[in-house]
């Protein structure tokens, strides 16, 4: 490690254990390796990784001024073939180009398999760009070359497990997530990628006894803790006790010493979300969630947030800060034309905007334009980034939306293949009931089945 004394390499292997198990003591670990070696090339680009992996523009543009002044300092061919490949990705990502970084990072691990930080951050990318298939893939691809007595070896297991999740492998994920969580009782993206695979199969009874069979493993300590508990509430939802899906909302999702964090306000607004198109009545949640999102000031730095700040604004009833947000989207992208390199764009453009128009128009009860321009990117929601689960808010939305619209034959095909894939749900047992009383309401007695 090039500029990096013995005591900062100590430093470094800490605060990359600190990432791997989502421990919030990673920004100091970090702050150690650059007290001790203030030139060092990996502990400048791990901090320059922390600034951009929450999706929060005022942190990306301070990781970007560090980094800025580190490359002034030391010149890119110093520093070894390994490390300039980080700098390249880094670099990419500060540019706005998601898609280039993992792309290197990718490059990276084919040769250096066992470099965690690389694995850790392209599998991170992965997610932010929803590419289910590189998330598989870019572990399992290096997975090979690690030893199993490795100490870290379990944690790299439990990002696979998620990655075979979102690819559709979900005995395997289950199997390969226990065995991660085996390995690191606190592997909080090991659980997590365990109750995905359950989520994803409607196994919600599993999914509630596998949380809480390991409350403390995963509820508190670490940084990951609200998504997962936004997990927890999913399952709570699928039983029908409604306020006690409130109860976890108010106590660990999002009350008022939350953080205000861009990812754990997606995760508030997602669950209300569900609850909002379900006809549960959230009291104050909505307006509180809105206040919290307009508070960030956000500008166009990732499509995802923004739509799930657009859910806070219509949830809350607040309309015109919904379109205002969609009108600054708009002109921004007049203003970068073609912008080359910008992954936000096209994500903004094809997906965030769009979604977010459907968002405003089921929200005025315009539920054929919800279905309009919901339905013809059904199959696209993942190149904005997320997992299958958060984006099942939006397929929701298009069935309830086809529902309303009185578009009944779209919302049986939809509904039935939600069935299909996960025949123990009880969210769309009880979504079959209403189509059928709508049904039977509309039909002649002779069409009725």
């Amino acid at each position: 490690m090039t500029y990096t004394d013995a005591d900062a390499v100590r430093h470094y292997e800490k605060a990359l254990d600190s990432l791997l198990f989502f421990r919030e003591e990673v920004a100091s670990g970090v702050a150690d390796v650059l007290d001790a070696s203030p030139r060092s090339a990996m502990g400048n680009v791990f901090r320059a990784y922390l600034g951009l992996l929450g999706t929060e523009e005022k942190d990306a543009a301070e990781a970007a001024k560090a980094f800025r002044a580190y490359q002034r300092d030391v010149h890119v061919a110093d520093v070894t073939a390994r490390e300039r490949m980080h700098v390249a990705a880094v670099s990419a990502w500060l540019a706005g180009d998601l898609h280039r970084a993992g792309d290197v990072l990718a490059e990276l691990t084919v040769a250096y398999p066992r470099d965690a930080l690389a694995l850790a951050v392209g599998h991170h990318i992965d997610f932010l760009t929803g590419n289910a298939m590189l998330l598989r893939d870019r572990i399992g691809g290096a997975l090979s070359a690690w030893d199993a007595d490795d100490p870290q070896y379990g944690l790299i297991q439990g990002r696979y497990a998620f990655g075979l999740e979102e690819a559709g492998h979900y005995d395997l994920a289950e199997r390969t997530g226990i065995e991660a969580v085996e390995r690191n009782a606190r592997d909080v993206w090991g659980i997590h990628a365990v109750v995905h695979a359950y989520e994803m199969q409607g196994r919600y009874e599993d999914g509630i006894r596998y949380f809480d069979a390991r409350t403390d493993d995963w509820a508190d300590g670490n940084s990951l803790k609200v998504h997962n508990w936004w997990h927890y509430a999913l399952y709570v939802m699928e039983t029908g006790r409604t306020d006690k899906v409130l109860a976890v909302y108010d106590a660990a999702v999002h009350n008022e010493g939350s953080a205000g964090l861009a990812m754990e306000l997606l995760d508030a607004a997602s669950l209300l979300w569900r609850l909002y198109l379900a006809g549960v009545d959230t009291g104050h949640r909505w307006s509180t969630l809105a206040d919290g999102w307009a508070r960030r000031h956000d500008g166009a730095y990732y499509a995802f947030n923004d739509v799930h700040a657009v859910m806070a604004y219509v949830g809350a009833d607040r309309i015109a800060e919904a379109e205002r947000l969609i009108r600054d989207r708009e002109a921004w992208l007049r203003d970068a034309g073609g912008s080359a390199g910008v992954s936000n764009v096209l994500m903004t453009s094809e997906i965030g905007l769009p979604v977010s128009r459907a968002l405003v128009a089921y929200g005025q009860g315009r539920y054929r334009d919800a279905v309009d321009l919901l339905l013809p990117l059904r199959y696209r929601f993942h190149s904005f980034g997320g997992s299958h689960a958060q984006r099942d808010a939006l397929q929701r939305t298009l069935f309830e939306a086809a529902l309303h619209a009185g578009h009944h034959d779209l919302a049986r095909s939809l509904l039935s293949e939600r069935i299909n894939l996960r025949p123990r749900c009880p969210h769309d047992r009880n979504a079959q009931n209403r189509l059928n009383e709508r049904t039977a309401a509309v039909l002649p007695a002779d069409r009725v089945r």
